[in-house]
C-alpha cells in the first residue's frame, strides 16, 4: 500500500509529482494521519498560553558534539559558493561561516553503514518518501534508539553538493524550537544523507490540502498558532549575526510535531544576508518556488530579509484561505492566490476568503486581523512590509485579543453552512439567536443595537474611505497590494 512521507516528499505510488518552475525546491510533505482530537485540545491550551517568546530558546535533543575533518572541505566550498555582494563588494568573514552554536558543532557526523543499519540498509520497507532531491527513508538509530528521516540525496551535480553543504552548515549553526533538527549526515564517497528529527505529522500543506477525508480539517485556533511558530523561526533566522535570508518559505517546508508545534525545514537555498546598515540586499541567482517569490527578487535577483515577507504573506492567505499560492488546476486568473484574493481585498469583503472547510468557526474580528497582516507582508514596496519580529507582535496580540466589544456581530459565529457574505454571516447569527430565545422581548432590542452599532461602523467606514480618496489625491496615498495579472 502506498504511503506518505511523514516528514519529507511524497511516496511517487500515491500521486504524480507536481509540475514545478525551473529552479523550484522540491516540495516537503507529509502525514497520512492525525489525531483530531488532540489536535482540538492542544491548539487551545498552546494558544492561550502564546506570548512572544525569548527567540534564544535552546531544544534537547540527542545529537553528539563532535565534527569530523571530512566536514571541511565542504564548509570551505560553502565559503565560496556563499558569498554574498551588496552594492559594494561585501564577503562575509569566514570566521562567521564556521562559528558553531553555544561553542561546540552540532552536527553528527555518521558512516554510510550506521545509517545503512538503521534502514535495514535502505529498504522499501523504510522507505516513505521520494521527491527530485532524491529519498526518504524512516530509521531507528542502533545507538540511541532514536528514530530519524533520513533524506538520500541524488547525484545532482555541483548545485546538489552546494545545497548540501549549505544545509549542514546552517542547521549546524542554528538551533530553535521552529526550525526542524538536523541530527547529522553522511558525506561518504558519493553518498550524501541528511538525518533530521523525526516529524510525525507531516507539513502544513498536506493539512491544508492533500489530508484523507477522514481527517478533520486544520481549526482556525490551530492555523494561527502554526503562523505564529513560523513566524519566530523566521524571526530567529532574519536577527542573527550575520541574519539569514530563507529564501523557501512555504506551505511545503512547515512541518508540524505531534503538538502541531511548527518547524521550518529545508535549508538548501537559504543565503547569508549583509550585517551593514547601508548594505541591504544580496545579489544572487533567482532561486525558490514560482507563487512565493517577491516580485522585486524575482524581476532583479536583489534578495533582502522583506523577500522572506512577502513568501510569509503568501503562506498567511493559504492558512486564511485553504488556496494553494499557485493552482494550475484552476481558471488562469485564479491560478495565483493574489490575483484570486484581489477582488475581495479591493472590496474589503474579507469573510469570503476564509477557508470554506472552517465553517463559519472563527472570529470575524480576528479573521479581518490577519487578512490585514497579510495584506501589508505582500505589499509591493518592500520597505513597507513589516519585518519578522513585528509579524510574530502583531500575531501574538490577535491570539490575546478579545473580539471587538463594540460589536457583537463580529464574534465567533457556528454556522450551519458557509457564509457567503458578511451580511449573511450577520444574518444568520440573529437568527440563532432569536431561535434560542423564541420570541420578540429583549431578542427585538438586541438586534435593534446590533442594527444602530452596525449603522454607526458604516458610517465611520465611510468616513474613513472618503479621508483615503482625499489624501490620494494629494498624492500621500497608502502603497498598494501587489496583484499580478
Amino acid at each position: 500500500m502506498a504511503q506518505y512521507c511523514l516528514c519529507f516528499g511524497r511516496n511517487k505510488e500515491k500521486k504524480p509529482k507536481k509540475e514545478q518552475d525551473e529552479g523550484q525546491n522540491i516540495e516537503f510533505s507529509r502525514a497520512p494521519e492525525m489525531a483530531s482530537a488532540q489536535k482540538s485540545d492542544v491548539a487551545e491550551a498552546q494558544l492561550a498560553n502564546q506570548v512572544v517568546e525569548d527567540q534564544g530558546q535552546d531544544i534537547e535533543s540527542e545529537r553528539a558534539p563532535e565534527m569530523a575533518s571530512a566536514r571541511e572541505s565542504g564548509i570551505a566550498k560553502v565559503q565560496q559558493e556563499n558569498q554574498v555582494v551588496a552594492g559594494d563588494d561585501y564577503v562575509i568573514d569566514e570566521t562567521q561561516l564556521n562559528s558553531p552554536v553555544d561553542g561546540h558543532l552540532e552536527a553528527r557526523v555518521f558512516s554510510y553503514s550506521e545509517l545503512a543499519s538503521a534502514t535495514n540498509n535502505f529498504s522499501e520497507e523504510a522507505l516513505i518518501g521520494e521527491g527530485g532531491f532524491g529519498l526518504v527513508y524512516k530509521g531507528v538509530l542502533e545507538s540511541t534508539g532514536l528514530i530519524v528521516a533520513l533524506k538520500k540525496l541524488k547525484e545532482s551535480g555541483l548545485q546538489g553538493e552546494k545545497e548540501f553543504e549549505v544545509e549542514v552548515l546552517m542547521l549546524s549553526r542554528l538551533r530553535h524550537p521552529n526550525l526542524v533538527i538536523l541530527i547529522g549526515y553522511c558525506a561518504e564517497g558519493d553518498e550524501r544523507i541528511l538525518v533530521y528529527e523525526y516529524i510525525p505529522f507531516g507539513s502544513l500543506e498536506y493539512h491544508l490540502y492533500d489530508r484523507t477525508p477522514d481527517m478533520e480539517p486544520l481549526d482556525w485556533n490551530t492555523r494561527v498558532m502554526i503562523a505564529i511558530g513560523a513566524a519566530k523561526g523566521l524571526s530567529y533566522l532574519h536577527n542573527e549575526t550575520p541574519p539569514v535570508i530563507y529564501r523557501d518559505m512555504k506551505s511545503a517546508n512547515i512541518l508540524l510535531d505531534h503538538n502541531f508545534q511548527p518547524k521550518l525545514s529545508d535549508f538548501g537555498l537559504a543565503k547569508f544576508g549583509p550585517t551593514e546598515e547601508n548594505k541591504l540586499h544580496v545579489s544572487t541567482r533567482v532561486m525558490g518556488t514560482y507563487g512565493y517569490c517577491a516580485p522585486e527578487y524575482a524581476s532583479t535577483g536583489k534578495l533582502t530579509l522583506k523577500s522572506d515577507i512577502f513568501s510569509f504573506g503568501i503562506v498567511l492567505f493559504e492558512i486564511i484561505s485553504g488556496r494553494r499560492a499557485l493552482d494550475k488546476t484552476r481558471p488562469g486568473r485564479e491560478q495565483l492566490i493574489l490575483d484570486w484574493a484581489s477582488p475581495y481585498l479591493r472590496e474589503r469583503n474579507y469573510v469570503q476568503l476564509a477557508d470554506p472547510k472552517l465553517k463559519g468557526q472563527f472570529s470575524l474580528y480576528k479573521l479581518h486581523r490577519v487578512i490585514e497582516l497579510a495584506i501589508t507582508c505582500v505589499l509591493e514596496d518592500r520597505h513597507r512590509r513589516p519585518n519578522a519580529n513585528e509579524v510574530v507582535v502583531t500575531l501574538s496580540k490577535v491570539v490575546a485579543q478579545n473580539d471587538d466589544p463594540s460589536s457583537a456581530s463580529l464574534r465567533t459565529l457556528k454556522l450551519d453552512r458557509d457564509p457567503t457574505s458578511l451580511a449573511e454571516a450577520k444574518e444568520e447569527e440573529r437568527t440563532r439567536r432569536w431561535r434560542t430565545v423564541g420570541g420578540e422581548g429583549s431578542v427585538r432590542k438586541e438586534m435593534d443595537k446590533d442594527r444602530e452599532l452596525e449603522r454607526q461602523k458604516a458610517v465611520a467606514e465611510a468616513k474613513m474611505w472618503g479621508e483615503a480618496c482625499r489624501e490620494k489625491k494629494r498624492g500621500t496615498s497608502q502603497g498598494v497590494v501587489n496583484m499580478r495579472t
